[in-house]
């Protein structure tokens, strides 16, 4: 591996939307010499319907997908682009004052490993547009690299954990709770803990399924602060069905998406049950707080603080499920420990992005089950 180049700029720009589907966050990022990062400023955009719609739609199988995609990644770079510009414009930067923008697409299949031995994971993106658009350097395709080396590609973010919440003295976990649910487990830096392996995988859905429900029958595009979700009972009987899934008894390294966990498996647990629908929106909240509980306890039991981010951790009653599940652990947002939870992993990318430049893997081999650390993305220059 080349020698990590010094370079010229220490600000870079971090844009992430995910599974959830609810709209892009980008972060603005000043970095130390060491790596340390300030957040200095963050934008966000919805998803303008159409786009919105088209991006879901691109999750199954359907008519002139190939021609559809690439319009759907030319709206999600001007997108893009006008969260950088709106990063710009508050901050006071100017475009050559930002090394790069770490732009993660929108993922619509995650196949790893499977068909050929390699499979793929394919996010939806023109970073060459975004390039053209803000002027900035592009960072993008972070996870290919890593499916290459025999990866799952993802999780992606638990490096960027362990720089950024990692202890000395105590292991610590950190939940992502957006469309889908991933938990990094940190073991303690200071030896002897430090040998210790770091482990992070996808546990299961998180607000995906509950997005949708709400969607379905309330009409909002989710349950904000999971009040709807309290005023139900969990269905022990679709509970139980829900969590015989196979994908939660799996060992990691492993992740999922869409690809798994959409309508249509939900509705095939469901049945032709009429159980009322607040009932279910509570089951899929217990069913999110169960598995990721299930997952904590199973690989890292000793740890005491769980860290969450994420729009999920905007979900009181998620909180409250997880505080309940988990008697023991402290279970707190990660604005208590110097990240809002929408910020986190847009800044994930502008280090991962970082990285890049520098030639330094972003990659964990014990958490995605590559070969070995890779340099991950591709740089589009502006």
């Amino acid at each position: 591996m080349a020698a990590a180049t010094q370079q010229p700029h220490q600000r870079f720009i971090g844009l992430m939307s995910g599974t959830s589907l609810d709209g892009v966050d980008g972060v603005i990022a000043d970095f130390s010499d060491d790596g340390r990062l300030a957040v200095i400023g963050h934008a966000s955009a919805d998803f303008p319907a159409p786009l919105r719609a088209e991006l879901m739609a691109l999750n199954t199988p359907g008519d002139n997908e190939l021609h559809r995609a690439a319009l759907a990644g030319n709206g999600l770079a001007r997108l893009y682009a006008g969260v950088v510009a709106q990063l710009l414009a508050n901050t006071g930067t100017a475009p050559d004052a930002v090394a790069a923008i770490g732009a993660h697409g929108q993922t619509v299949r995650h196949r790893p490993l499977e068909f050929d031995g390699t499979g793929y994971t394919l996010q939806i993106n023109n970073p060459s547009l975004l390039a053209e658009l803000s002027g900035i350097d592009v960072v993008a395709d972070f996870r290919s690299r890593d499916l290459a080396a025999g990866g799952q590609g993802a999780p992606l973010v638990p490096a960027f954990h362990q720089a950024l919440f990692a202890r000395p003295d105590a292991p610590v976990a950190v939940l992502n709770l957006g469309g889908i649910s991933n938990l990094s487990l940190l073991p303690a830096t200071r030896a002897p803990a430090s040998t210790a392996t770091l482990l992070g995988f996808d546990c299961g859905p998180a607000n995906a399924l509950m997005d949708h429900w709400c969607q379905r029958h309330l009409g909002q595009p989710f349950d904000k602060g999971g009040r709807w979700a309290a005023s139900g009972r969990v269905l022990p009987e679709l509970l139980a069905r829900l969590q015989a899934e196979p994908y939660f008894a799996k060992a990691p390294p492993k992740s999922t998406g869409r690809d798994l966990f959409h309508p249509d498996w939900l509705a095939g647990h469901l049945g032709t049950a009429t159980w009322a629908p607040v009932d279910v929106q509570a089951t899929l909240a217990e069913l999110t707080a169960s598995t990721c509980a299930a997952a904590l306890q199973s690989y890292q039991k000793e740890s005491e603080l769980l860290i969450v981010c994420g729009g999920g951790a905007l979900n009181g009653h998620l909180m409250d499920r997880l505080r309940a599940l988990l008697p023991g652990v402290q279970v707190q947002a990660s604005s208590e420990h110097g990240l809002p939870p929408q910020q986190v992993e847009a800044a994930a990318f502008a280090w991962l992005a970082r990285r890049t430049l520098r030639r330094e893997p972003g990659n964990l081999a014990s958490v995605t089950g590559a070969r070995g650390a890779r340099v991950l993305g591709a740089i589009y220059p502006a």
